[in-house]
């Protein structure tokens, strides 16, 4: 903790851009000696920049690259907010500013700033893959195969690491490399580590991948579901089948070693004794068909969901990549989530949203979360993923308040659809193997709740969980989650274990959020303000976390970033995009040793102050431009032309 008096509290009356005082409704209360205005902040930051880039240039760059930030990064948008994440104020300091519209939900306006290449010439995928035959194409393929010519064009290294060879022993990505300094042999050979390849190093096995036969299949619609189609018929002749309520499964009646079933041919390996680790992927057997392949589980055999008590990683859409999950894990969270994956989009076999589902090893009690609108395409996603992924469940997303979800009948439209609602719920869990699990909000309207009424219908259709996050859709953040609601939903769900969601930022607010009698607590914007929460709840202390040990925190991120999307130009780029979606989130945090008052709590709006450090104060900027800045500092300088506006607008502070 930071020493020295508290002293009085500052006026409050100094408008927007003077320190904020510690009374002040809606601000973090900061101890006086660390609070500044707008202005001298950043000036602070500006004069410390400035310092730093002119030793960096007196050193020299290695990489012979400009550290100047292009002027390209500030893009007028029709609200006036720029693209330093600032809002435009009036030019003289006696007029009254603009008023602008209030900044709510995304920021649909921004540019599309994702670039059609990354490469001016890219190398052709046979040479980067050295084991590969071939190219396929021969005279016809679009990509270079001179290897010299490449290396002309190519753009210099960001740095003298690569994190893949230093970790696995060598490199996949060879040339194309960004940090291709480190393992490039004289004569432009990939150079592999013999002891780490001896050992047999493979980068860390991803589950839940597309697999290509898969992807044709789904694309040309050659895929059929039986058993969906089956339980479809079922609900067109007004036949509602009724299982065995998952929550209402006496103990030890629940194989939770039972093989899951697959299609004819596949068969299940078990995990080793005493290991939560779920099963391996499936084996591919021939010979006659046993029980495991025709026999279906009954509901009272389908693995159960024990999760009571744990820590629970809200699915975050766009943040709530696999690299985050595992900083997350990593500081004690206990169940995780995948992003909110669409249906229609896996029933059609997109890339991009199969990547949603992809696990990490670590990951031992991991789940995926689904939205749809409609019986028929969420019964069949069931199917499908019931054969080709491994999960422990799967979730319905039931809160998402976005008009896109919404408009179509998804998100939390199905809390006001209860016979669609009803027909999915029951369709999925006939055709899934792992139990189901759905995510609601108090309802749809700001005062007129729906949960407390859903909630036992959930219970009687098979639902193993629910977890209702203390808000409506049209409430979205500007207003406290409601635990008392939360509380009186506990009744209504029980036996089945509701978990709640909403405004958890210390072990405080999580210990009063168990003490409503919630299962359990999942926690969605807390992790990316501070991932260490979950380390605090389980401690119940407060972490008065260095600087330095946050920026430790952001290299692991971009370390796993690498690992997960690539060390090539796309692979970087794709990092440090998501690095700068989360930065706009933590710069949220204000550190312990700086509060008048424990702990932050999660509407509070951090004022202008000066941190104990350079690297504090930055962490503290809401402008993109001082993103970029750290983002820098990891992954080098950015191309030319780059620009950032966060998906998402801050719209908690009241």
């Amino acid at each position: 903790m930071a020493e020295g008096t508290v002293e009085a509290p500052l006026e409050n009356g100094g408008g927007g851009d003077s320190g904020a005082g510690a009374l002040e409704r809606g601000v973090a209360p900061i101890k006086r000696q660390y609070l500044t205005t707008k202005e001298q902040f950043h000036q602070f930051l500006e004069a410390k920049g400035q310092e730093k880039t002119c030793r960096e240039t007196e050193v020299g760059d290695p990489a012979g690259n400009e550290l100047a930030e292009p002027e390209a990064k500030r893009i007028r948008l029709e609200d006036g907010q720029t693209a330093d994440g600032q809002t435009e104020e009036a030019a003289e300091p006696g007029e009254q500013p603009q008023t602008h519209k209030r900044a709510r939900g995304q920021n649909k306006g921004r540019p599309h700033v994702k670039p059609t290449h990354y490469d001016k010439n890219r190398l052709c995928p046979s040479l980067i893959q050295e084991s590969a035959a071939k190219c396929f194409f021969g005279d016809r393929c679009r990509f270079l195969h001179d290897v010299g010519r490449y290396l002309e064009t190519k753009p210099a290294d960001l740095g003298p690491r690569c994190v893949l060879f230093e970790t696995f022993g060598r490199c996949p990505y060879g040339v194309t490399c960004r940090f291709a300094g480190a393992h490039l042999g004289p004569e432009g050979q990939n150079l592999v580590q013999e002891e780490l390849a001896a050992r047999g190093t493979q980068p860390p096995s991803i589950r839940n991948g597309l697999d290509k036969a898969l992807q044709q299949q789904l694309r040309k619609r050659e895929v059929r579901f039986e058993r969906a189609e089956q339980a479809l018929r079922r609900f067109s002749q007004g036949q509602l089948p009724g299982p065995t309520p998952a929550a209402a499964v006496p103990e030890g009646t629940a194989a939770e070693g039972a093989p899951r079933q697959e299609n004819c041919g596949a068969q299940q390996v078990p995990a080793g004794p005493g290991t939560s680790t779920p099963p391996s992927s499936p084996v591919q057997t021939c010979g006659p068909l046993t029980d495991e392949d025709v026999v279906r589980l009954r509901p009272c055999e389908k693995k159960r969901l024990d999760i009571r008590g744990k820590l629970y990683l809200a699915p975050l859409t766009t943040c709530g990549n696999l690299p985050f999950r595992r900083i997350c894990k990593r500081f004690g969270a206990d169940v995780t989530c995948g992003e909110m994956a669409v249906c229609t989009n896996l029933l059609q076999g997109q890339m991009s949203e199969w990547a949603l589902l992809k696990r990490h090893q670590c990951e031992d009690i991991f789940g995926v979360q689904l939205e749809g609108a409609f019986p028929d395409t969420m019964t069949k996603c069931a199917e499908l993923l019931s054969r080709t992924v491994e999960v422990d469940f799967v979730d319905i997303n039931v809160g998402c308040p976005i008009d896109l979800m919404y408009k179509k009948g998804g998100g939390c439209a199905l809390m006001n659809r209860s016979t669609k609602f009803q027909q999915i719920v029951r369709g999925m869990n006939q055709v899934l193997d792992v139990p189901l699990t759905v995510k609601i909000r108090t309802g749809v309207q700001e005062r007129v709740n729906l949960a407390h009424r859903l909630l036992p219908e959930l219970r009687d259709w098979g639902v193993a969980l629910v977890t209702l996050h203390g808000r409506s859709r049209e409430q979205r953040y500007t207003k406290l989650a409601d635990w008392q609601y939360i509380e009186e939903c506990v009744q209504a769900a029980s036996p089945m274990p509701l978990f709640g969601n909403g405004d958890i930022l210390s072990f405080e607010d999580a210990n009063r959020a168990m003490q409503t009698g919630v299962a359990g607590i999942m926690i969605a914007r807390g992790a990316l303000l501070k991932p260490w929460l979950f380390t605090e709840i389980k401690e119940q202390r407060h972490w008065d976390i260095s600087s330095s040990e946050r920026l430790d925190i952001l290299r692991d991120f971009t370390n796993y970033g690498l690992e997960h999307w690539g060390s090539d130009t796309q692979g970087v780029e794709k990092t440090r995009r998501f690095l700068l979606e989360w930065l706009s989130f933590l710069c949220r945090y204000v550190p312990v040793g700086l509060l008048e008052r424990l702990p932050q709590r999660i509407n509070e709006r951090p004022p202008y102050y000066l941190g104990r450090d350079y690297l504090e104060t930055l962490m503290a900027s809401q402008k993109a431009a001082d993103w970029i800045r750290i983002s820098e500092m990891l992954l080098g300088p950015v191309p030319p032309n780059f620009a950032f506006l966060p998906k998402h607008k801050a719209n908690a502070y009241k």
